[in-house]
């Protein structure tokens, strides 16, 4: 088989399967209405703790964005759970698994947001960690570009990870008789 068509069929399986599945698009709603409660939270605790004007500040940051998706994340499981996902399991261990899949994708998104956006501003890598002085706009665009980075993994980590159907198991065969 050649290998352009062995990789089109791969594509063509993921998009017909992930993307073009109304799962996705579920997914997307329950999104969209989760990331204006999470920005909302996040630009409300700013405000409420007068921090509007230093949400460069690694602090302002970092609080912020753990008060959206602490909000977001409870909203979001429900939602997903019910709606998009349509996930009948009632168990600590899909919540469990929610829990894990919300703070690596924070993690992972919010940790390499800001850096990359620092370099964009400043063409200087500026880590989590560093409180480096910048403009205002790089901590709203880093928040922006968190949240998109989020989005990507928070799908792929609930649909096959946190709401994983039984159907969706890979079955291990024992080798023991």
């Amino acid at each position: 088989m050649n290998i352009f068509k062995k990789i089109g069929e791969v594509i063509k399986k993921f998009l017909t399967k992930t993307i073009l599945d109304k799962t996705f698009w579920r997914f997307v709603l329950v999104g969209i209405v989760n990331t204006l409660i999470g920005l909302g939270v996040n630009y409300l605790v700013l405000w409420l703790l007068g921090l509007t004007d230093r949400v460069s500040d690694n602090t302002a940051y970092w609080i912020a964005s753990a008060a959206n998706y602490t909000v977001g994340s409870i909203v979001s499981f429900f939602l997903n759970k019910y709606f998009t996902f349509k996930s009948k399991a009632k168990s600590a261990s899909e919540v469990l698994r929610f829990i894990v899949n919300i703070i690596v994708c924070w993690i992972i998104a919010y940790g390499t947001a800001k850096p990359f956006v620092g370099w964009l501003f400043t063409k200087t890598w500026v880590f989590p960690w560093q409180n480096v002085e910048m403009p205002k706009a790089v901590g709203y665009v880093a928040t922006l570009v968190g949240a998109g980075l989020f989005v990507i993994l928070n799908y792929f980590g609930q649909r096959f990870f946190a709401f994983k159907k039984a159907d969706q198991e890979v079955n291990v065969v024992s080798s023991d008789p």
